[in-house]
């Protein structure tokens, strides 16, 4: 089945590439160009590598300071965000 009709890529060429070591989208358009023309079958070359869609983020509510969850997540030098703010 074609993952990518502008180029006339293959699920089974996908995961041949990604046998072959493309572990992102990039990866596996800079081997076949896949994803490089549309677009639209980016979402699908993220399923085939075993990646989903990028998640959500839920709206902060009021008084959250927007960045929270981003410093829980990196630690102390994303923390500097706030004290500069």
């Amino acid at each position: 089945m074609y993952v990518c009709s502008c180029f006339g890529v293959t699920e089974q060429q996908v995961q041949q590439h990604a046998e072959n070591g493309a572990r992102t989208p990039r990866q596996i358009a800079s081997a076949c160009k896949a994803g490089t023309d549309c677009g639209s079958c980016v979402r699908r070359i993220q399923a085939l590598l075993g990646r989903g869609a990028c998640p959500r983020h839920t709206p902060s509510g009021p008084g959250e300071p927007v960045l929270a969850e981003l410093v829980g997540r990196q630690g102390p030098q994303a923390r500097g965000l706030d004290e500069a703010a």
